[in-house]
């Protein structure tokens, strides 16, 4: 079975090369790219789809928003994360939201195709990093790390709060008022028991929850 696939990543190599593997090999009849959010949502809401790889860092909308989004308009379309993060930094968060699999884009070839075959074909991708990600997931709430129960919006602004992103960026990013992020920040603070955007950012490099250089972390 060929499939048609859309493709959202921001990074032309990255969409090139996976292009190249599924098309060559003949999983896909077809693949659209996108290289923005929006893009992404208005290929989707135009066309149909076997399945949709989506990256997590998009320059306009976080593809946690946009996968929230595909599920709320077509809640049929089978959706594959496809991120350099860890498993253990969104999988969950992911999944919680409608994804059908978490891939990481260090991923050999034949797990990709594999992945992509077993989501369109309306099964869960899950992988040993993600099912291990699941299991502490469901441990006791006392045992998990503070970050873990941050809502979604709660962790991106953590996230970009680190990063050195200032409020102003943070509400422009996440098309909010700077208002609502900074009730976003005290509520973070407040859960994790930090004091200060000093701590917040010391917490999330120890746990490595961003990587610190853009240019590959997407």
């Amino acid at each position: 079975m060929t499939l048609k696939i859309l493709l959202a990543d921001d990074h032309a190599i990255v969409r090139r090369g996976v292009a190249q593997l599924l098309l060559e090999r003949g999983v896909a009849s077809e693949l659209s790219e996108a290289d923005t959010g929006a893009q992404a949502l208005a290929l989707a809401g135009r066309a149909a789809f076997d399945a949709v790889l989506l990256d997590i860092s998009l320059p306009d909308i976080n593809g946690l928003d946009v996968l929230k989004r595909l599920k709320r308009d077509t809640p049929r379309l089978p959706v594959l994360m496809f991120s350099m993060y860890r498993e253990d930094q969104y999988a969950v968060r992911a999944l919680k939201a409608g994804a059908s699999g978490y891939l990481s884009k260090t991923a050999d070839p034949a797990v990709m195709i594999r992945a992509v075959q077993q989501v369109a074909a309306g099964r869960k991708y899950v992988s040993p990093e993600m099912a291990e990600a699941l299991a502490t997931y469901v441990s006791l709430d006392s045992e998990r790390k503070p970050h873990e129960n941050l809502s979604d919006r709660e962790f991106q602004t953590l996230c970009m709060l680190a990063s050195g992103k200032r409020l102003t960026d943070i509400a422009n990013a996440l098309s909010l008022s700077v208002k609502t992020v900074s009730v976003y920040r005290t509520r973070l603070l407040d859960k994790m028991k930090l004091a200060n955007n000093a701590e917040l950012t010391f917490y999330v490099l120890s746990n490595r929850l961003v990587d610190m250089n853009p240019a590959i972390a997407s």
